[in-house]
């Protein structure tokens, strides 16, 4: 069965990878779902029905769907034939927590990331294979190049952890860029002592245009424009925190700066 290009498939060709994927998993006992974005031909998929969780998988490709059920006749009541970005949680498994994992199509990998962040009160930990440059900065630290919007918004509410480099060549075809693997496991709070829509706004605005300073991205955000001549304004985003970005936002909604 071929790869098509409209759903972004690279199909994994390593066992090894496979297992070191689904074992990157740390099943806390705090949740019994696995839930498998992609599966493809399965190749991550028996592995991770060797996890005494319960997997279900989400397919949004017809024929994959088919080769599923033909070929892990086990999965039949548990493939969502479905976008993934436009499933709902609830209807396929309430309000029950679950681990997310998938080989992740490059072309709509940070929209996942994203699902996962606005439904992070289901989802302790992810485990994901993600275009390289992707995975960087999901998990890149302050100051670096590749740190930006969705590295300050993940790690607001996600520890994240670089696990390995996936090569090209394991991968039928082979995409014209590596691959890594990363892990995300959630926070303790669930919520930031902030404004969590504002606190997105300000992270946006302030890395809108990243190489100037926030004295001019941040205008909107102020009030008082003798507010924007103090010292922290002249900083760029790439150097803030998450903690930094919290205080931030804290201080925009009580404007006292």
């Amino acid at each position: 069965m071929k790869a098509k290009k409209s759903f972004g498939q690279h199909f994994l060709n390593r066992e090894d990878i496979a297992q070191q994927i689904a074992d990157s998993l740390q099943l806390s006992a705090n949740y019994q779902h696995i839930v498998e974005v992609g599966p493809g031909q399965g190749m991550l998929t028996k592995y991770l029905l060797e996890k005494d969780q319960n997997l279900f998988v989400v397919e949004a490709d017809k024929d994959m769907v088919s080769y599923l059920n033909q070929h892990y006749p086990s999965l039949r009541e548990a493939i969502i034939f479905q976008d993934f970005l436009k499933m709902s949680f609830e209807d396929h498994l309430g309000q029950k927590p679950f681990g997310l994992i998938g080989n992740f199509p490059y072309n709509i990998s940070s929209q996942i990331v994203f699902k996962m962040l606005d439904n992070r009160v289901q989802i302790p930990e992810m485990v994901g294979m993600f275009q390289h440059e992707m995975a960087a900065r999901v998990v890149a630290a302050p100051g670096s190049k590749t740190y930006g919007v969705i590295s300050v918004l993940t790690q607001a509410y996600y520890e994240g952890e670089y696990l390995f480099l996936v090569d090209r060549s394991c991968f039928s075809p082979p995409p014209k860029v590596q691959s890594a693997v990363i892990r995300l496991t959630r926070k303790k709070e669930l919520n930031l002592p902030c404004d969590d829509l504002l606190f997105k706004r300000v992270v946006k605005q302030s890395f809108s245009q990243r190489r100037k300073m926030l004295r001019n991205t941040l205008k909107p955000f102020i009030k008082d424009p003798d507010v924007l001549q103090a010292p922290f304004f002249t900083k760029r985003p790439e150097v803030l925190s998450v903690e930094d970005f919290i205080s931030l936002t804290q201080m925009i909604e009580a404007q006292k700066i």
